[in-house]
């Protein structure tokens, strides 16, 4: 059996690989599991890093691999689950822009308007009878839903779609909300 003779650029040293048949096998099979990794990717360079690193997890575990007949296989599942890991990883690719893509600060109203505003359509509310004015505070206000309010008021879900509607058409009509429109 040879052992495959590797040098080092770096120490100028070379060092002996204990698995021959792994090299061998890597050689002879690396066109077809490229294909099957390109497969998984979009892009030819991830699918050679895909390889490599299901290639460096066979190599690891070259002497536990019993039927070396079922290489393939084992390659593959090692391409598939580490292409699952870095599928569920879900690298958040960055771009270069002209313009920010947050939208743009939308300027505050004047404090005095907004309380002016808050103030009249408080007072279209006291307007309403009391039945609408508690179903319109209840829905819109409290934020509960035409069911809640319902029960709350123990009325029919019906009976609270039929005066909300009434009540907004009150305060559609209202002339003080007049400049919001």
């Amino acid at each position: 059996m040879t052992s495959l003779v590797c040098t080092s650029g770096s120490n100028g040293g070379t060092r002996t690989l204990p698995y021959s048949s792994f090299s061998s096998y890597m050689k002879a099979r690396q066109p077809v599991l490229l294909r099957t990794a390109r497969s998984l990717t979009a892009n030819p360079s991830d699918a050679e890093d895909l390889l490599q690193t299901a290639l460096t997890k066979t190599y690891v575990a070259w002497e536990r691999i019993e039927d070396h007949r079922a290489l393939d296989g084992y390659v593959r599942r090692a391409l598939l689950n580490t292409r699952t890991s870095q599928w569920r990883k879900r690298k958040v690719d960055e771009f270069v822009c002209d313009e920010l893509p947050e939208p743009e600060d939308v300027p505050a109203g004047d404090p005095a308007e907004q309380q002016a505003l808050h103030d009249a359509m408080w007072r279209a509310i006291m307007k309403l009878p009391a039945r609408q004015r508690a179903m319109v505070v209840l829905r819109y206000y409290e934020d509960l839903s035409e069911a809640q309010t319902a029960e709350v008021l123990g009325v029919s879900v019906g009976t609270v779609k039929s005066a909300v509607s009434r009540a907004l058409g009150k305060l559609r009509e209202d002339p003080e909300l007049e400049p919001v429109r």
